[in-house]
């Protein structure tokens, strides 16, 4: 993978992350207080892994199929 490809997967994959982690600890930032750092980390890790990698990436994929498909025409 070149480095260009590189890049844009990064950005793509912050993307997801950042909204999806901010929304996490702003939903779950009482319940999961209590907890010790390891446990909320796993915590978040398991829910918040699988939803970037099947959804939050696809979807992402997909507006810029769609924005550069529109652009092309």
């Amino acid at each position: 993978m070149k480095t260009r490809a590189k890049l844009i997967a990064s950005f793509k994959i912050w993307v997801v992350i950042y909204p999806a982690l901010t929304l996490f600890l702003h939903v779950f930032r009482e319940p999961l207080s209590g907890m010790p750092l390891f446990l909320r980390t796993l915590l978040m890790t398991a829910s918040l892994v699988p939803m970037i990698v099947f959804v939050g990436v696809p979807m992402v994929d997909y507006f810029i199929r769609l924005f550069s498909q529109k652009t092309q025409k």
